[in-house]
C-alpha cells in the first residue's frame, strides 16, 4: 500500500500532526494493522506468525514505557516521603558513622562503637589534631551491637581540652586478636537538602558537614 492511500485513509499524519504527537499509540497501531490486513494482496496474505510477532513487539515497547513511568512515579513518591522525614530531623540529634566529632565549650562528645561480634578490652581513643591520644576510655567487654560512650573533655592528665574537632578511634580484642572497631558519633541536624543529581538526600550536621541520609544509624 502506498503512502498516498494511507494518507487518504487517515493513517499517515501530516508534519504538523507529527509535531503535536510523534508517538504511535496502541489504537493507531491496531487501526494500521487492521487496514493492512484488509488491503493486503490476496496472493500474499500476512502470515499469522508475522502478525503475532508485530503485535508482540509493539506490546513489549508499550509495556516497557508503562513500566518506566511506574518506576518514575514510585521514585518520586519515595523521594517526597524521604524529604518529609528528613525535614522533621532539623534540630534533632542523630547517630551517624564517623571518626571525628566536635567538642563544644562546656559540652561533651557522645557516640558509640559498632561491634559485629562480641569483643573484650574495648577502648575508645580521643586524639587531637596532631594525632596524639589525649584520652582513653575503657569500655571493657561488649556484646555484639552498639556500645555507647561519652567524653566530657577531660584529658588523661586531668586537664580539659579546648573546644574543637577531635578524632575518635576504637579497638578491642575479637577472637583473641586486637581489631579496629567502627565508630559512630552524635550530631545535631541543621538542615536537609537534595543530593547531587537529584537522587537521595543529604543532612547537614553541626560541626561535621554533609552526610548521606542513608548513613544515619539512629534518630535520638
Amino acid at each position: 500500500m502506498n503512502v498516498e492511500r494511507l494518507r487518504e485513509l487517515g493513517l499517515v499524519r501530516t508534519t504538523s500532526d507529527r509535531a503535536r504527537n510523534n508517538e504511535l499509540g496502541q489504537e493507531d497501531f491496531l487501526k494500521l494493522m487492521t487496514t493492512q490486513m484488509t488491503h493486503q494482496n490476496p496472493l500474499k496474505p500476512m502470515e499469522n506468525a508475522e502478525f503475532l510477532t508485530q503485535m508482540a513487539q509493539f506490546g513489549t515497547v508499550t509495556g516497557i514505557q508503562a513500566l518506566q513511568k511506574s518506576f518514575a512515579d514510585f521514585a518520586n513518591a519515595i523521594g517526597s516521603d524521604q524529604t518529609l522525614q528528613a525535614a522533621n530531623l532539623v534540630g534533632r540529634q542523630v547517630l551517624v558513622q564517623g571518626n571525628q566529632a566536635v567538642l563544644a565549650a562546656g559540652g561533651e562528645i557522645q557516640g558509640a562503637v559498632k561491634l559485629e561480634q562480641p569483643a573484650t578490652a574495648v577502648v575508645v581513643k580521643i586524639m587531637d589534631r596532631s594525632g596524639a591520644t589525649i584520652r582513653t576510655l575503657e569500655l571493657g567487654p561488649q556484646d555484639q551491637g552498639l556500645a555507647s560512650f561519652n567524653w566530657n573533655g577531660m584529658k588523661d592528665d586531668g586537664s580539659y581540652a579546648d573546644p574543637g574537632t577531635y578524632r575518635i578511634q576504637a579497638e578491642g580484642m575479637v577472637n583473641g586478636e586486637n581489631q579496629a572497631i567502627n565508630t559512630l558519633v552524635t550530631a545535631t541536624v541543621e538542615s536537609v537538602s537534595s543530593a547531587k543529581g537529584g537522587y537521595g538526600l543529604t543532612v547537614d550536621l553541626e560541626g561535621l558537614g554533609n552526610v548521606d541520609f542513608k548513613d544515619i544509624e539512629q534518630i535520638l
